[in-house]
């Protein structure tokens, strides 16, 4: 049997993630390699048919995980436990037992993930910061409010710096920033979720 089995709406999220699993250490897991295929209907996809595509691997993973952006899925009215819940019932209904899955949606999107305190972000996204400070200069753009820890629209932001600095917005991106960004900086829910089970399925004995 394999170890992990994960679903996920677009390359963006599947490069992340491997960056993520290529820091085992810092996750307090141990080194996995996890077979990750990517929903070509996207988040709603990821959503909506899910469990039948992991069904499949019942037999062949001990573990399952589905990640996708709650916007972009068609139940943006719902809160992001509403979503997770709904699509780990029909996982539990369809074969996998209750301990081995879980589903995590990105509230609002896979971007929130970018924006942390680690010096890391600006340096990997290409900003000088010698000039000015990436978050002073996303206030002064209104993609940051000053008493938020993250910006309220996160992908956009990310677009407005990449446009500004000349850089592509690329799934190695997501890859660099997964691999230098210290996890402890993040504080997004669902991020703690994910640390959090992987750290239930696979912790260092």
């Amino acid at each position: 049997m394999k170890d992990l089995v994960i679903l996920v709406a677009d390359k963006n999220i599947e490069w992340t993630l491997k960056g993520i699993f290529s820091r085992p250490q810092a996750l307090s897991i141990y080194s996995i390699k996890p077979d990750i295929y990517v929903d070509y209907r996207r988040d709603p996809g990821c959503f909506t048919y899910g469990h039948d595509f992991l069904r499949p691997f019942l037999n062949s993973h001990n573990n399952a995980l589905i990640l996708f952006d709650r916007h972009g899925c068609g139940q943006e009215k719902r809160t992001r436990e509403e979503l997770e819940q709904e699509v780990e019932t029909r996982l539990k209904q369809s074969g996998w037992k209750e301990h081995y899955v879980d589903v995590i949606v990105l509230d609002p999107e896979l971007e929130i993930w970018v924006w942390s305190n680690s010096p890391h972000v600006a340096t990997t996204l290409g900003w000088d910061e010698q000039t000015t400070h990436l978050k002073e200069w996303l206030i002064q753009k209104n993609f940051w409010q000053v008493d938020q820890i993250k910006p309220y629209q996160p992908k956009e932001a990310l677009e407005q710096v990449l446009r500004k600095v000349g850089n592509p917005r690329s799934s190695a991106l997501y890859e660099d920033l997964a691999k230098k960004v210290s996890f402890k900086h993040c504080t997004d829910n669902a991020f703690i979720k994910l640390k959090t089970t992987l750290q239930r399925w696979f912790a260092v004995r």
